[in-house]
């Protein structure tokens, strides 16, 4: 009786670990540490707003953070006729603040400065913030042993899709 107890436990837990079908969860998306390392830069032009965070005024900017891909540069000049500049593109952005022209942003686990005047990356610390968390609070520790791979965000992922 107590076998037949602790298979049904067993099953009613790992059971309840997984999303229910048809549910969405989020699967971990990953990037090479070299391909990482060249990862920001800045691009002209609009940009759609798809998953906005954090937002940071600096006049005349307007800088929104769009979850782990980056950031929309905004001139707000004119308040009644914002111009969407650019993007900084930055996988693993969730967070940044700006002194002077620099702006500072996660990419990822490192800490980079970005210098907006000149558009150029000024300074990288690896290795110093940690991997960017789940939107719903999965924790993730896959085996990328001997990959040199860093989690850079989360994309949202049908159940249904994986079965």
């Amino acid at each position: 009786m107590k076998k037949v107890l602790a298979a049904i436990s067993a099953i009613l837990l790992f059971g309840s670990l997984s999303p229910p079908y048809g549910e969405a969860y989020y699967s971990p998306v990953f990037m090479e540490r070299a391909e990482l390392e060249h990862s920001v830069f800045y691009r002209r032009g609009e940009r759609k707003l798809l998953n906005p965070g954090k937002i940071y005024y600096r006049p005349p900017y307007i800088f929104i953070n769009e979850r782990y891909k980056g950031v929309h540069v905004i001139d707000n000049s004119d308040p009644a006729n914002p111009v969407h500049e650019g993007f900084i593109v930055t996988p693993g952005c969730i967070d940044m603040a700006m002194k002077g022209d620099v702006l500072y942003v996660d990419n990822a686990v490192d800490l980079v400065a970005f210098d907006f005047a000149t558009k150029q990356v000024t300074e990288r610390i690896r290795n110093v913030l940690p991997e960017p968390a789940s939107p719903d609070k999965t924790v993730f520790y896959g085996n990328r042993k001997g990959k040199d791979l860093i989690l850079v965000g989360w994309e949202k992922t049908n159940v249904s899709n994986l079965r």
